[in-house]
């Protein structure tokens, strides 16, 4: 697998094998019961997700590597054909970012005409020429003017306020990352969805998913994340701040013995404080304790403006 490079710029190349491959379904398996305390009948409706790939890539030594976060015309198009046919059963609106749900609404600014032809003849836009995702598009796409023309009359409004809410009317709330950095694209997600809730459910990267959010429905300014234990072995740098700089552990490069003595682990840090997070670079900040595992803030990548 490589990154996305969202954080630093730089893809990396990581391996994976099937125990870590089962441990981020086993985190996405605990979002559902926790929204299912605020949001009735979650199961009985679908979430229409912007989740993209591109085709593998080879390493130098021919090993299959691709992003987990990517974008391309035919998935983005397939995805909102599909969510836009359906969208009396979505019940919850996302994307892994907030930056990515901001980017299929765009997408839909830009051609929601060609889709709502589709959805009117029951055709699929020749631009999709991958095979197996135009049968899989034609299993459930069908004729359907009526449905085409609400679109379009939505669609065609001089304002787009609302325009989440207005198309998806059974949505309940949107389910996308929208801390730390991302936090900047809430006025305008705001905008697009009528303030429906914002959701950061989980706290993820490409290499590793580590925590859960067990409040979803909290401000977004002040979500923490609950790290799950058996999701990977966490070490954390403690940050020191000189003039508002952050100061830690360099994770660009070995570290010494001195170095390793600093180290913290999770069961050893302290409300208040903040660390880097060796395994991503996070800068995280200790919010309390969910029995006995802590919870954290995210404040910010490390040298990452």
């Amino acid at each position: 697998m490589c990154s996305s490079g969202t954080s630093g710029g730089e893809r990396k190349l990581m391996p994976t094998v099937p125990e870590e491959i089962g441990k981020r379904f086993q985190l996405s398996s605990l979002v559902i019961p926790v929204i299912s305390q605020f949001v009735p009948d979650l199961e009985k409706r679908k979430g229409m997700y912007f989740w993209s790939i591109k085709s593998e890539a080879k390493t130098p030594g021919g090993l299959p590597a691709r992003p987990v976060l990517t974008n391309s015309y035919q998935n983005m198009y397939s995805q909102m054909l599909c969510g836009l046919y359906q969208r009396k059963e979505v019940l919850r609106v996302g994307s892994y970012f907030a930056s990515g749900l901001i980017c299929a609404i765009r997408f839909l600014e830009k051609h929601w005409s060609l889709l709502c032809n589709d959805i009117r003849m029951g055709t699929l836009n020749t631009q999709i020429t991958d095979q197996s995702v135009r049968e899989s598009v034609m299993k459930i796409l069908k004729p359907d003017p009526e449905l085409a023309d609400s679109i379009e009359a939505e669609c065609s409004r001089d304002s787009w306020q609302g325009i989440i809410a207005r198309l998806w009317p059974n949505t309940k709330y949107v389910d996308v990352v929208v801390t730390g950095s991302m936090s900047q694209y809430i006025p305008t997600l705001d905008y697009y969805s009528n303030s429906l809730p914002l959701v950061s459910t989980t706290y993820g990267s490409s290499e590793c998913f580590f925590g859960i959010n067990l409040n979803p429905f909290i401000k977004p300014s002040e979500v923490s994340y609950t790290l799950i234990p058996t999701m990977c072995y966490f070490e954390f740098a403690p940050i020191h701040r000189d003039n508002g700089v952050i100061n830690s552990i360099s994770k660009s490069k070995s570290l010494n013995e001195k170095e390793q003595n600093q180290l913290v682990d999770l069961v050893d840090v302290k409300i208040g404080k903040e660390y880097e997070l060796i395994q991503g670079g996070d800068v995280l900040r200790v919010a309390g304790y969910k029995n006995n595992a802590p919870q954290f803030y995210f404040v910010c990548w490390e040298n990452v403006i």
